[in-house]
């Protein structure tokens, strides 16, 4: 029935061959590199995928010939999940002499009591060697670095220093690597002395049915939330299953309409290709956890553990997508909207999974806004985040799809609000009237993040903001760059 678990977990460690064998399948990866291998270069702040002091690169065949690396917070990272992958720790950056990128922090004064620093380093390694290098932002690359000691001025002094480069190439030993992890699936028996079961499906078939022989197992795609269960809530999971090395569930593709993504694709490899079609979409995917959360996190995973305050949800829920959702050989497919029932209840039967997100690739020439509102800019939870898809022609408007997160116990459509709006002139008045109808749709709950009365304030005034850019396009505002960790 589907394949079997595996005994042994083989990665590049460094460059050099490491083997786990027996390891239990939910011993993070932070928790190996330093109870097991004694590479402590890698530190534990928050072991919650916050502060970054655990982040390390992670290297796999890009499918080309070569190798793509991503920073990722290894405290929430199992270990079964690198198996046939390649990973470096600080350890690993430097020569016979210092990596320029630690060079630069000690030029610059980038370090105090260096507890921080190698996630500080790793993170601006990894800038240095990504396919974009020194083009991408430096705030935005920090925004998962926490220092208590320096403040950020000497540590974006230091990423300003440092070039871009070649990054490191292990396709060879990743090839051959994977040869035998590959053979390692296909005979092993489970884990040795070990309760808990860890499963690799290779393909969308194996994965159904594996999860319908299995329907109590939990499906693990990127961990970032997965991980604080064992982490944070030290629950037990018996059996998993890890839908990392399915294709299938990695593709995007335009079809009819509609922007085919699927369920285990990043929110790194799906930001670009969503910012192009709807930008305030984009920046908000940017503002999403950080630059380790989105190299992990995945847009169907997301979706599945059916969080109340996901930021992606409410926006997708605005742009009317829908959902693919499998169980064995039967697919079907339904609304975005319908899948939330209450909460920590979603539309989805045992054995069932999120297989890929439909979103549409044009609105007609509708408006499109996201407003994400938190108490920081970067890596925060929102208090409210709103979605806006509203059609206007010769002023009246002729349909409207709000959603909201952070307001109920689901992702929510605002119905009345949009009942307030069809049909009417696009102005001050109308949009008024539809802020009143809100009172109708939500009854928000008053939590660390914000009160009812504050969140139930915003909502509105956030339908207001859509109207004012709308009519008055230069008015709308991006915080500045420089602004990111004000």
């Amino acid at each position: 029935m589907g394949p079997k678990p595996h005994e042994a977990v083989r990665f590049l460690l460094n460059g050099e061959v490491v083997e786990a064998r027996g390891v239990d399948p939910t011993r993070t990866l932070l928790e190996h590199l330093r109870g097991d291998l004694r590479r402590t270069g890698t530190k534990e702040g928050c072991a919650e995928g916050d502060c970054g002091s655990c982040t390390v690169l992670v290297g796999e065949l890009d499918g080309q010939g070569g190798t793509a690396w991503r920073a990722v917070n290894s405290c929430i990272q199992f270990v079964p999940m690198l198996d046939g992958k390649a990973v470096i720790t600080v350890e690993g950056v430097a020569g016979a002499a210092p990596h320029p990128v630690q060079a630069a922090m000690v030029e610059h004064h980038g370090s105090q009591c260096g507890f921080c620093t190698p996630g500080i380093v790793m993170s601006l390694y990894g800038r240095a060697v990504a396919a974009k290098g020194t083009d991408a932002p430096i705030n935005e690359v920090l925004a998962g670095n926490l220092c208590r000691c320096t403040g950020y001025g000497p540590i974006i002094a230091a990423a300003e220093a440092i070039p871009a480069e070649a990054a490191p190439e292990v396709a060879d030993q990743l090839v051959g690597l994977r040869r035998e992890v590959m053979l390692d699936l296909e005979h092993a028996d489970a884990i040795a002395g070990m309760t808990r079961r860890w499963f690799t499906p290779q393909s969308l078939a194996e994965l159904a049915q594996t999860y319908a022989a299995r329907p109590d197992a939990v499906i693990v795609a990127g961990a970032t939330d997965i991980g604080l269960w064992v982490t944070k809530l030290r629950k037990p999971l018996e059996t998993l299953i890890d839908i990392g090395q399915v294709a299938e569930l990695k593709a995007m593709t335009r079809q009819d309409g509609w922007l085919r993504i699927g369920a285990g694709v990043r929110y790194v490899d799906a930001l670009e290709t969503l910012g192009a079609l709807y930008p305030d979409l984009g920046e908000m995917m940017r503002r999403l956890g950080s630059t380790q959360v989105r190299n992990s996190g995945t847009i169907g995973g997301n979706i599945a553990n059916g969080s109340p305050i996901g930021d992606m949800p409410p926006a997708l829920i605005a742009l009317g997508t829908r959902l693919v959702l499998r169980r064995g050989e039967t697919q079907r497919t339904l609304p975005l909207e319908d899948f939330f029932i209450a909460y920590g209840k979603q539309d989805r039967a045992p054995g069932e999974f999120v297989e890929a997100v439909l979103v549409p690739l044009e609105l007609g020439g509708a408006m499109f806004k996201v407003f994400k509102l938190s108490k920081r800019f970067d890596q925060d939870i929102s208090a409210v985040c709103g979605a806006f898809n509203i059609q206007v022609k010769d002023e009246v408007v002729t349909s409207a799809r709000i959603a909201f997160g952070g307001m109920a116990a689901t992702p929510k459509r605002a119905a009345a609000c949009e009942a307030a709006l069809v049909g009417q002139i696009w102005n001050p008045t109308t949009v008024n009237a539809a802020v009143a109808a809100l009172a109708g749709d939500f009854t928000p709950l008053t939590d660390a993040r914000a009160s009812a009365a504050y969140r139930a304030l915003a909502a509105g005034n956030m339908l207001r903001k859509a109207y004012i850019e709308s009519a008055r396009p230069d008015l709308a505002t991006r915080v500045p760059e420089a602004a990111a960790h004000g």
